[in-house]
């Protein structure tokens, strides 16, 4: 009796650490599966998180930024040959970098960017625009990146000295541009003739249509060298910002392409492509 029951009790010990090994064996592989699942979270957390950043930024077309400018206006944007180059074409291109999209630009008539912007057929209008009260009823506008100077060009025998000493002229300007916008409220909108093309008023002054134009001051610098007997008047007309137009709603775009300027302008991209088109004397 004493013999069965010590071999019931061993049976029953064996029974007891038989249980007890099975039980504590599946733990480390517990814990590997628990680590294994919360990486797995980590990773799906990071990958939404960048694919929440990427959706938030609306393009026209998936993975291309699109440019509206009028490629008319030396140095930031004309044409070489087929392609659109200028200050505003580099610094778009090195926006569009820093976001990880293509640039595409888009030529069309100035008084045309904001519309084709606020249409949702263009990402941004960068056209050496001005930032001014009256387009920012309709557009959000980038940290400027540039600053413009509205002047005045003349043919060199011309009577006109001074900004004040256009009182009765008649005066060329950019449909749509700063110039077109100041003139006619300054002189009286009969008093202002509208182009299309910057060059296009250059040309009307060349053949005596109008009696001054008033353009941006790099421009005129391009245009009175290629046009002999111009030239610029030393009074300032105005001094303002450039910045890129993009649509209200957009403001994803807007924070992305701030933030791609603030490092192009810490880095030093900013100075070193203005540089290259604009001398410092």
């Amino acid at each position: 009796m004493k013999k069965m029951i010590a071999m019931m009790l061993a049976g029953t010990m064996a029974l007891s650490l038989a249980a007890c090994g099975s039980a504590a064996a599946p733990a480390p592989a517990a814990d590997t599966a628990a680590e294994e699942t919360a990486e797995a979270a980590a990773e799906d957390t990071t990958e939404a998180a960048e694919e929440d950043t990427e959706a938030d930024i609306n393009t026209v077309t998936d993975g291309v930024l699109t440019m509206a400018t009028n490629a008319y206006f030396p140095p930031y944007e004309y044409y070489e040959g087929d392609a659109i180059v200028g200050i505003d074409a580099e610094i778009a291109a090195a926006v569009a970098e820093k976001l990880g999209l293509e640039l595409k630009i888009e030529d069309m008539e100035f008084d045309s960017i904001i519309t084709a912007v606020t249409a949702g057929k263009a990402d941004m209008g960068l056209a050496g625009m001005t930032v001014t009260e009256e387009r920012k009823q309709n557009v959000n506008f980038s940290d400027s990146y540039a600053t413009g100077i509205q002047a005045v060009v003349v043919p060199e025998d011309s009577d006109i000295a001074t900004v004040d000493d256009l009182t009765g002229k008649k005066i060329g300007v950019q449909l749509g541009t700063t110039g077109d916008i100041y003139c006619s409220g300054d002189y009286g909108e009969e008093n202002v003739e509208k182009f299309n093309k910057g060059n296009d008023a250059i040309m009307a002054l060349v053949t005596g249509k109008v009696d001054a134009v008033v353009i941006d001051n790099e421009p005129a610098k391009s245009y009175v060298a290629a046009n002999e007997g111009l030239k610029i008047l030393e009074t300032e007309y105005a001094v303002e910002d450039y910045a890129a137009c993009i649509a209200k709603e957009n403001t994803a775009l807007l924070d992305a392409v701030n933030a791609a300027l603030a490092e192009l302008k810490a880095d030093g991209t900013l100075d070193q492509i203005v540089a290259k088109y604009i001398s410092a004397e």
